[in-house]
């Protein structure tokens, strides 16, 4: 064989080369023009986060949709319209939409929520809860505007009156009132320092035996039933934990770049 021919073969063979590896890069020519297998792998990886699996049958979807794609947008750009001043403008917004979830999901990778950040704010919870050996209690109320009106109620149940009766006529809390006064079981942290201090101080079955003012009003409290607290675990309240403080984070992220910005 001569040298020319063996040029000619080894030229072909690396023509077909490279015409495999394009192919390997591509996923189809559109109108002559080459559709990146990069733009599947970036939809593909949409898919992915959402939960779904990358079946051959979903591959062969995302294929047909970057595709499908690419027809359009050519049609679009045929028709001039990605030098419109609407296009040029929603095109600046994805922009910046994109550059700050890139932004975010950085400070995400570098911030992220340590087990020991995880249990310290676990423990300041319970401790906010009452710590070890805290209380639930279940408890009705009966709010008026008066202390004479407190005071008249609770000589009323003294004599025999009907707690839920009289909650439900006279409570200016009208949530509660229509059932009773009932509360339902709460822990003491939830309510003003003067009616928790109040509603700790009784005993299962009673009430109190003078009115319990708060910013409200003056209440009247009976306690139904007393309970140790049931405080999640810390293994089953962790994501919901790492999630708010991650949150607090990103939110004071935001604000110190908003407060070095030089806004004029």
């Amino acid at each position: 064989m001569k040298k020319s021919s063996v040029a000619i073969v080894a030229g072909t063979a690396l023509a077909s080369l490279l015409a495999i590896s394009a192919q390997a890069q591509n996923i189809a020519i559109v109108n002559g023009v080459a559709v990146p297998k990069a733009r599947a792998d970036a939809l593909a990886a949409q898919v992915a986060k959402s939960g779904r699996p990358i079946t051959p049958e979903i591959e062969g979807k995302i294929k047909e949709e970057v595709v499908t794609r690419e027809i359009f947008v050519q049609e679009a750009m045929k028709q001039g319209l990605n030098t419109t001043p609407d296009y040029k403008e929603q095109l600046e917004l994805a922009k910046q939409t994109i550059l700050i979830r890139e932004l975010f999901t950085e400070f995400e990778k570098k911030n992220a929520i340590t087990d020991a950040e995880i249990k310290a704010e676990y423990d300041k919870f319970v401790q906010a809860q009452g710590g070890a050996g805290a209380k639930e209690y279940h408890a009705r109320h009966i709010l008026v505007e008066k202390e004479a009106d407190a005071k008249d109620i609770i000589a009323k149940l003294k004599k025999g009156g009907k707690f839920d009766e009289i909650a439900k006529k006279q409570s200016k809390d009208t949530g509660s009132g229509a059932k009773g006064g009932d509360l339902g079981w709460a822990n003491p942290s939830g309510f003003v320092k003067e009616f928790s201090d109040a509603l700790v101080a009784l005993k299962k079955g009673q009430t109190s035996e003078t009115p319990v003012k708060t910013q409200f009003g003056y209440h009247v409290i009976r306690v139904e039933e007393v309970r140790d607290a049931e405080l999640p675990k810390l293994e089953d309240v962790k994501p919901q934990i790492a999630q708010q403080m991650l949150q607090r984070k990103m939110g004071q992220y935001q604000e110190d770049l908003r407060g070095k910005a030089k806004i004029e």
